[in-house]
């Protein structure tokens, strides 16, 4: 495979990321970004990496393989869009799109242009979401009936999104890597202080057809970082908190019996659950790249991203409504 033959589309907050692992990889060979002065500055730090000002022109380039999509969420869509109808293979940054139709018409051009489609959920990549699975699958919790997840921090506050759209799809990804399903159900609610219109914080409620539930709480409006992850099982419980020192696992020996009708709680030992010490974005780039090939991803692909979008505009439906 030839080595620089991905071009990342957008180098501000978060397309920076891709930039600098792209580069550590050996694969970043272009950058497009529209503002010059931006796009200068990074010319100056890999001056062996090719520059645009447009798509256009990185399209024009037969040596890129794959475009990475880290420009607005508004503007995702017509970006992996075009790409893909030039024949390359795309990772487009969360959310896929704002609009379902828009997130199937990428999956069908995907198809016909026989090209790979993947999504930034970044945290389906992350080991301790990883090692949390196998735990599931192994039965080490029981059968699983809860998931929680608490996204919270001070900013950073988008204009042209709102919280939910922003650091929700997370979450979403993850609960659907966890049951293997479908929302049968969801309530949505929020509040907008700082802009009319645009949620700081908002509750998902989630039901699936297991029996398993959920909620996800989001909010940039908040004094401290928190970035928790709760799983509750028949026979044991985890905990994974992203924000603290070390990224501690855990592995709760707790549960409640109900002995002839009455509830008993069972207080067992706490154990610290090793896993990979991986950089997620690092290993979703991999992932990528090894998939320039032509070979489908299994992971964070177009069909698993239109299941997340679809949550979404679910969701935002009443949010809007309230």
């Amino acid at each position: 495979m030839l080595s620089k033959n991905v071009c990342v589309v957008g180098a501000g907050y978060w397309g920076k990321n891709h930039i600098r692992i792209l580069h550590e990889l050996g694969f970043l060979g272009g950058i497009v970004e529209s503002n010059k002065e931006t796009l200068n500055r990074f010319a100056e730090q890999y001056p062996d990496v090719k520059g645009f000002l447009s798509l256009n022109e990185a399209l024009q380039d037969k040596s890129f393989l794959g475009f990475t999509v880290a420009t607005p969420a508004k503007t995702h869509y017509s970006v992996a869009k075009q790409a893909m109808e030039a024949g390359k293979h795309v990772l487009v940054e969360k959310p896929l799109a704002l609009e379902k139709k828009h997130a199937e018409e990428l999956i069908h051009l995907s198809e016909k242009n026989n090209v790979n489609l993947m999504v930034g959920h970044v945290l389906l990549f992350h080991p301790a979401i990883k090692k949390i699975k196998e735990l599931i699958n192994k039965g080490k919790i029981g059968k699983l009936q809860y998931i929680y997840s608490n996204r919270l921090n001070l900013g950073q506050v988008r204009m042209e999104e709102n919280v939910f759209w922003s650091l929700a799809p997370h979450d979403i990804s993850v609960f659907q890597y966890f049951t293997n399903s479908f929302p049968t159900s969801i309530h949505a609610s929020g509040s907008a202080f700082l802009q009319e219109g645009i949620h700081d914080s908002t509750l998902t409620q989630l039901k699936y057809p297991s029996g398993v539930e959920g909620h996800i709480f989001v909010s940039w409006l908040h004094p401290f970082k928190e970035h928790r992850l709760v799983v509750i099982g028949t026979e044991a419980m985890i905990t994974f908190e992203d924000s603290s020192e070390g990224n501690p696992l855990k592995l709760y020996a707790k549960k409640i019996d109900m002995e002839n009708g009455i509830p008993e709680k069972i207080d067992g030992p706490v154990t610290l659950i090793d896993y990979e010490q991986k950089m997620a974005l690092t290993e979703e780039l991999q992932y990528f790249v090894s998939h320039l090939d032509g070979k489908k991803p299994n992971i964070a692909n177009g069909k698993h991203a239109l299941e997340v979008t679809k949550i979404l505009v679910w969701a935002s439906k009443q949010l809007k409504a309230e």
